[in-house]
């Protein structure tokens, strides 16, 4: 089948044929129809988060936000049937280990990311292969399309359970979202539907522009500024009640702290690039001083997915409105590739996955 490996750390990416994956007994095979391109696919093919333990020996098959059908299912499996759609979350659980019995599969002891370990090949690629396939495969709803969901994978539900479970953002609050990626966008829409006031920072006046259509009620061009905080700190009154950083480099960290009025909350989903290497200092005598917390955010529990999945259905979530572009899997090195200069708006899929 064909794939998009990665050869060489930040050596051109390529498409390539691979073995189809086996069935095993507790695992299922999913026939992709889409999968994200996502900036942690870019942060895969730089080489980094080893300190995370998450970048892999090459050649590795890349991609970690799939939707699919279901077209083999192992002998222990008992809630999925060949034909099954269903939606994918990247944090493959055991379901076993204390933290998955006590509803916190995203951060399993046992947690496998595909694409990013050894042990588990990605998803752009004509098929997947699904570990404890009763946890880790989500069936879809009648009249779901595919594409639309790719993002549910990873950086739709990441912002949704950033916002609505770790920031527990309620109405009226201000919530300012930093990197208007395709995790920020997506915050933008979650925490529109929550009930919050959003502003949006970004360099890009394209992805600031998407933000207002979602739901933002202002928004900063931080080239445009001498600080994006203070100017968060002006449009709130004083500063907001939730920051998120969904970019994940130094900067916006920061910015995203000091954007915090008294008693606020910051949710940190981006991860560092090999600059920070996991290490970012921070203005601790005003976390202390003003009593701010801050917050780390994974994934989604795949049993919490029927939330979004409700959302949807009334109306109130559109993972669609995210999605900018369906390509081709011959397309995906260059998108990826891409994402070098941040040019990336909202969410492509690819939804051709046989050239």
């Amino acid at each position: 089948m064909r794939a998009v490996t990665l050869q060489e750390f930040q050596e051109p990416l390529e498409v390539t044929d691979v073995e189809k994956p086996d069935v095993t007994p507790s695992g299922a095979v999913i026939e992709m129809d889409g999968c994200g391109v996502c900036r942690s696919d870019w942060h895969a093919w730089q080489g980094d988060w080893d300190w995370l333990g998450l970048s892999p020996t090459p050649p590795h098959v890349l991609g970690h936000e799939p939707v699919g059908h279901v077209v083999a299912v192992g002998d222990e499996v008992e809630n999925l049937n060949e034909g099954d759609h269903v939606g994918i979350p990247f944090n493959f659980a055991c379901g076993k280990c204390s933290q998955c019995r006590n509803g916190r599969e995203n951060i399993c002891e046992n947690l496998v990311i595909p694409g990013f370990v050894d042990e588990h090949p990605g998803a752009l690629a004509e098929e997947l292969h699904v570990p404890n396939a009763d946890i880790n495969c989500i069936p879809l709803p009648d009249g779901v399309d595919s594409t639309d969901v790719a993002g549910l994978g990873c950086r739709f539900m990441t912002a949704y359970h950033g916002l609505a479970h770790r920031g527990r953002v309620g109405r009226g609050e201000d919530v300012v979202i930093h990197g208007l990626g395709g995790v920020g966008l997506s915050g933008v829409q979650v925490a529109d539907a929550l009930g919050a006031n959003v502003i949006g920072v970004d360099l890009m006046d394209e992805k600031l522009e998407k933000a207002e259509q979602l739901g933002a009620v202002d928004t900063i061009n931080a080239r445009d500024v001498d600080d994006p905080a203070a100017e968060a700190q002006a449009i709130t009154d004083g500063g907001a009640d939730v920051s998120v950083d969904a970019l994940g480099v130094a900067e916006t960290c920061q910015n995203a702290v000091m954007s915090l009025g008294g008693n606020g909350r910051h949710i940190q989903i981006g991860l560092t690039t090999q600059e920070e290497g996991g290490m970012v200092s921070l203005p601790t005598d005003l976390i202390v001083s003003q009593e701010i917390d801050f917050l780390g955010s994974l994934g989604l529990q795949p049993s919490r997915y029927g939330e979004i999945l409700d959302m949807m259905e009334t109306g109130k979530l559109d993972p669609g409105a995210i999605v900018s572009e369906e390509i081709g899997i011959d397309e995906v090195p260059a998108k990826i590739e891409d994402m070098s200069e941040f040019e990336t708006v909202g969410i492509p899929v690819c939804s051709d996955f046989t050239g």
